[in-house]
């Protein structure tokens, strides 16, 4: 009876709090930290780079970064493989990670996007996974080891990766 209960009790709060039960797990994915380490606040302010030609051009070519963070922040190096069929599962990051395919082919899929439609990245390409509540899962769906590079920074001391629940969109 004791037993029936206790199944019935972690039925009910499955149920009431299905993120916490329907989050999906890599697989297939070694993520491994290359070079870690802590930085101080950033204050880069952004001094647009305008290429010395006609006016025309320049309006169309400037380029702006700009990096501001108050408090101390985790730089991290990541190296990610994933097997043929494997799959990040759904995550999220506390900050900004710039990406680039160093060998092979990954597919993203993004939460919010009702349509699931992929984005496709080869040897060479590069992306942006923007912080927050941008859910997505990376995988491989070709039949080669494919391969990345990750620079993240994130708060001091947060979690590096946050998993997510199955945002329900896309059925593979």
């Amino acid at each position: 009876m004791c037993l029936v209960l206790f199944n019935a009790a972690i039925m009910v709060t499955a149920l009431h709090n299905p993120e916490n039960v329907r989050a999906t797990p890599a697989v297939g994915f070694t993520a491994t930290t290359v070079f870690s380490g802590r930085l101080g606040e950033i204050d880069v302010p952004g001094k647009p780079i305008i290429p010395d030609s006609s006016e025309d051009d320049r309006r169309a070519k400037v380029w702006l970064s700009q990096q501001k963070i108050a408090g101390p922040s985790d730089l991290y190096v990541q190296s990610n493989v994933w097997q043929p069929g494997g799959s990040t599962g759904w995550h999220t990051h506390p900050g900004n990670s710039l990406i680039i395919v160093a060998a092979g082919t990954v597919t993203e899929y993004i939460g919010p996007d009702l349509d699931c439609k992929p984005h496709v990245y080869t040897r060479g390409m590069t992306f942006v996974d923007p912080h927050g509540d941008h859910a997505h899962i990376i995988r491989n769906e070709g039949n080669a080891v494919a391969r990345t590079i990750a620079v993240q920074l994130i708060p001091a001391g947060a979690v590096r990766r946050i998993d997510v629940a199955d945002p329900g969109n896309c059925h593979f």
